[in-house]
Order: structure tokens, then C-alpha cells, then sequence
């Protein structure tokens, strides 16, 4: 139960992080970002789902 919180928790920031918010990064898109949220929607059902 810790290990698959801390994942979330991990993932959660990896998301926030990956935000384009330097001007270099802006023409990146939110592709970043948007591969980690479906990841973190992977993680999220898994643990719903009780297979985590």
C-alpha cells in the first residue's frame, strides 16, 4: 500500500513538473505532460482496481 502511494505521490509531481513553463519549453506543447497524465490515469485505475 505505501509503494503504490508513493507512485501516485511521485507521478503526481512528474506531472506538475512537467508543465510548459520556461520559454524554451513552451513549444514543446503539453505533450509532456500529457504522457505522464495518462500514465498516472494507468497507475490510478491499477490501484482502483486493486491490481497494484
Amino acid at each position: 500500500m505505501a509503494t503504490s502511494t508513493l507512485l501516485i505521490v511521485i507521478l503526481v509531481l512528474l506531472l506538475i513538473g512537467a508543465a510548459p513553463a520556461w520559454p524554451y519549453s513552451r513549444s514543446w506543447g503539453y505533450y509532456p505532460s500529457g504522457f505522464l497524465g495518462l500514465v498516472l490515469l494507468i497507475v490510478l485505475l491499477l490501484f482502483l482496481t486493486g491490481r497494484l
